[in-house]
C-alpha cells in the first residue's frame, strides 16, 4: 500500500514539474523569437531613418533615397508577416500583436516618406515643397516613434513570469516592471 501511494505521489510530482517545464521552454522561446525579432528590426530601421533624415534636412538629394525606402518597406512587411507566426504563451500574445501593430506602422511612414521624397524630387512649386518637407517630416517621426515602441514592447518579455496555481496548473503572467 505505501509503494503504490508513494508511486503516486512521485507520479504527481513528476507531472506537475513537466508542466512547468513545459512552459518554461514555451516562455523561452517566446522571449528568444521576440528579442531576435526586435534586434533585426532595429537594425534594418536603423539605417533606413538616417538616411531618411539626411533627406529631411537636406543633406542628400531626395532622389536617392528610394532604393532605401523599398528595402526598408519590404523589410517591414517580412517582420510583419514572421511576427504573426510567432507563438508562444497565449496569456501574453498581446506583445506579439502590438509589436505587429508597430510594424504596420512602419510601413505607414515609410509610405509617407515615400510620398514626401517623391513631392520633393519633382518640385517646382512653394507650396508642394511644404507639402513635402510636411510628409517627410511626419514619416521619419512616425518610423522614430515605431522603432522605440518595438523596442518597447520587446522589453516587456523580461517581465514574463510562471505561476503556478495550487491546483498544479500554470500560467504565464506579466509581472509589474521595477522602478
Amino acid at each position: 500500500m505505501a509503494f503504490v501511494a508513494l508511486a503516486a505521489a512521485t507520479a504527481i510530482v513528476l507531472r506537475r514539474a513537466g508542466r512547468i517545464v513545459a512552459r518554461t521552454r514555451e516562455v523561452e522561446g517566446f522571449r528568444h523569437d521576440i528579442r531576435d525579432l526586435a534586434a533585426r528590426v532595429e537594425t534594418s530601421l536603423e539605417g533606413a531613418t538616417g538616411r531618411i533624415d539626411g533627406v529631411r534636412r537636406g543633406l542628400a538629394p531626395a532622389d536617392t533615397i528610394g532604393p532605401t525606402i523599398e528595402a526598408a518597406t519590404d523589410a517591414v512587411e517580412r517582420y510583419a508577416e514572421e511576427a504573426r507566426k510567432i507563438g508562444g504563451p497565449r496569456e501574453v500574445l498581446e506583445i506579439r500583436d502590438d509589436i505587429v501593430h508597430e510594424l504596420e506602422r512602419a510601413g505607414r511612414a515609410l509610405a509617407m516618406v515615400e510620398h514626401g521624397a517623391g513631392i520633393l524630387a519633382q518640385v517646382r512649386r512653394r507650396g508642394r515643397e511644404l507639402e513635402a518637407q510636411t510628409s517627410l517630416k511626419r514619416g521619419y517621426l512616425n518610423l522614430l516613434h515605431a522603432r522605440e515602441a518595438i523596442a518597447r514592447h520587446a522589453l516587456r518579455v523580461n517581465d514574463l513570469e510562471i505561476v503556478v496555481e495550487p491546483d498544479g496548473r500554470t500560467a504565464v503572467t506579466l509581472r509589474e516592471p521595477r522602478p
